[in-house]
């Protein structure tokens, strides 16, 4: 189980995450890394949530959304997780159309002035 533990500094490069970001998640209790006088280890149940984290905010997830979530699992159990990741996903992916709409609006509006521009410099 020794050589399955990652240091500060591995888990770092790992996930390709800043030194402060790693101590910012342990700060907001979404990692528990084992302690050993000043030195941090990551075991496998660390490494896997930092996997969640990190796909978390890929998706665009507030991160004490994810820290509710991962604290579910050992409060509900599965079942009731997947549950919530289920209305999490829906929610999100309400806000992601939304925001897909708001930037294709945007690009319409940039792009008809920008040919107006043109044709006015052209005409």
């Amino acid at each position: 189980m020794e050589d399955q533990r990652l240091s500060f500094k591995e888990m770092c490069a790992r996930f390709d995450v800043t030194p402060r970001t790693l101590r910012y998640y342990e700060y907001i209790e979404l990692l528990s890394p084992d302690r050993e006088g000043r030195s941090r280890f990551y075991g496998p149940r660390e490494v896997a949530r930092m996997t969640l984290i990190l796909r978390g905010r890929k998706f665009g997830f507030q991160l004490e959304d994810i820290r509710q979530w991962l604290q579910m699992y050992e409060q509900e159990g599965t079942q009731a997780q997947m549950q919530t990741w289920i209305e999490m996903a829906d929610r999100q992916l309400r806000e992601l159309a939304e925001q897909k709409a708001q930037i294709e609006d945007a690009m319409n509006d940039l792009k008809s002035l920008r040919d107006d521009t043109e044709a006015s410099l052209n005409g």
